[in-house]
């Protein structure tokens, strides 16, 4: 059951990826891999919402925890595409954009959980 309800969570979060993949690049273009960057952080602001929500104040684990955090944030945040996309700046020889991107996006995500954490942590 653990399994069904984490692909149940997953199948959303890839059908939100997708959505909000199209969605952004036609509002930000593809000449810098925003889209990949926002959904990160929008995941990993949740992410942090969902720590404190789901597992300090309702105490909900198992299969909420597995639906929401494993599953659907797990499938809508994804590190293989902000891999290759960096990878894919460095073949372009765009060294500068390439290391922006990781910086951004590693040092960007984690404070995004943080932000999510802390302002839950207000007001829960």
């Amino acid at each position: 059951m653990h399994y069904l309800v984490i692909a149940l969570g997953g199948a959303l979060g890839a059908v939100s990826r997708a959505f909000l993949s199209g969605y952004f690049t036609k509002l930000l273009g593809t000449s810098f891999p925003f889209a990949t960057l926002a959904i990160n952080f929008i995941g990993s602001f949740l992410m942090g919402v969902c720590a404190v929500i789901i597992l300090d104040y309702l105490k909900m684990t198992g299969y909420w925890r597995e639906l929401i955090m494993v599953g659907f944030l797990g499938a809508l945040t994804t590190f293989s595409t902000f891999s290759l996309e960096g990878l894919n700046l460095l073949h372009a020889g765009q060294w500068l954009a390439a290391a922006i991107y990781f910086l951004v996006s590693v040092i960007g995500c984690v404070f995004a959980c943080f932000i999510g954490w802390y302002m839950a942590k207000l007001f829960v």
